[in-house]
């Protein structure tokens, strides 16, 4: 059987890539959903080398590989968003479990080399799951490296622990702070605190080296894309101040919850304000009769793990992120196509 690589026929492509991307995904995805992601997608890419001579900039590019039957069996997203380290391209990479070890990850690779080379970059970065090692190998054998390990973890939400956790309430009580969330303080002013909050303590994010995004570009990235629920974002307020804030994801498919990102700014840590966040998030997902909470934990972020812990997250599978120096990947590849 022979495959070949073809641009992506949308809309009618959407339902195969989410039945393929939810082969390995933790969370699901709907055609529907990813149709609503690509409608918030810029339209064409921009791209330029920085002062460093490193490419920076947006832009993607996205194939899938079919069979002689013009059956999906893989795909590939490279991408790169404006806050992406400079020089690097992100890769999606996936094949069908029915189809691996034909070949068909190398000719998707060959793509996203070539594509990357030509708009000027130096390194590709990936993430592969830490329980399938041949994912791993695979990446290994074209030139890549782990750079970080990431894991996932959760908590039942019918657990007695969970049930029997302090109240966020009780746990700021000390502090003077109360827990609002957008819903509450729902008007551009709001967001704009959200934003600055943000940006001064991303670059506090184990292993962060991008660029921030500007309001714009946060406010469609961070949030909108995500499908954030104004009443999930739950923002510890001093006065007229946030002092930080957690942002939780719905899944109705799963009846689950995604703790999809929590900071707390510099001037208020030690405090246990991320801590307080988290048990709100806990008690929104009870309320609602939310099955779980979900969240993916770096291995290098010892605070948040210590909390993580104290609340009853049980770890599950991880993330390697890879990165590989363009000229590693053109080497192994050569190597491997002699």
């Amino acid at each position: 059987m022979t495959f070949y690589l073809r641009e992506l026929d949308l809309p009618g492509d959407y339902e195969a890539l989410a039945q393929l991307q939810n082969q390995d995904n933790s969370e699901p995805v709907t055609a529907e959903i990813l149709e609503a992601e690509d409608a918030k997608m810029y339209e064409t890419g921009h791209t330029w080398k920085d002062e460093n001579g490193l490419l920076a900039g947006y832009d993607r590019t996205r194939r899938v590989a079919v069979n002689d039957e013009g059956v999906i069996v893989g795909y590939l997203n490279s991408w790169r968003a404006p806050w992406t380290e400079p020089g690097y391209i992100c890769n999606h990479l996936i094949v069908d479990k029915n189809y691996r070890n034909q070949g068909i990850g190398s000719l998707l690779l060959a793509h996203a080399l070539d594509w990357s080379q030509g708009i000027g970059a130096s390194a590709l970065i990936s993430a592969l799951w830490d329980n399938q090692p041949q994912y791993l190998q695979f990446a290994e054998n074209r030139g890549f490296v782990v750079e970080r390990h990431t894991f996932q973890s959760v908590v039942p939400l019918d657990s007695e622990q969970a049930k029997n956790l302090p109240s966020s309430e009780e746990q700021l009580a000390a502090s003077g702070l109360v827990i609002k969330t957008l819903a509450d303080l729902s008007d551009d002013n709001s967001l704009q605190k959200l934003f600055q909050l943000s940006i001064e303590t991303m670059p506090d994010i184990p292993g962060y080296m991008g660029t921030a995004p500007d309001y714009d570009s946060w406010r469609k990235w961070y949030l909108e894309v995500t499908g954030f629920s104004p009443e999930l974002v739950l923002i510890a307020v001093d006065g007229e101040r946030f002092a930080g804030y957690t942002n939780v994801i719905f899944n109705q498919d799963t009846n689950g919850l995604y703790h999809e990102y929590t900071t707390v700014h510099r001037d208020y840590r030690g405090r246990k304000i991320a801590q307080a966040l988290k048990l709100k998030a806990i008690e929104l997902g009870i309320e609602r009769k939310a099955a779980y909470i979900r969240t993916d934990n770096d291995s290098l972020n010892v605070p948040i793990l210590s909390i993580n812990r104290k609340l009853g997250y049980l770890p599950e599978r991880g993330h390697y992120r890879i990165l590989a120096p363009i000229e590693s990947v053109i080497e192994k590849m050569a190597e491997r196509a002699t």
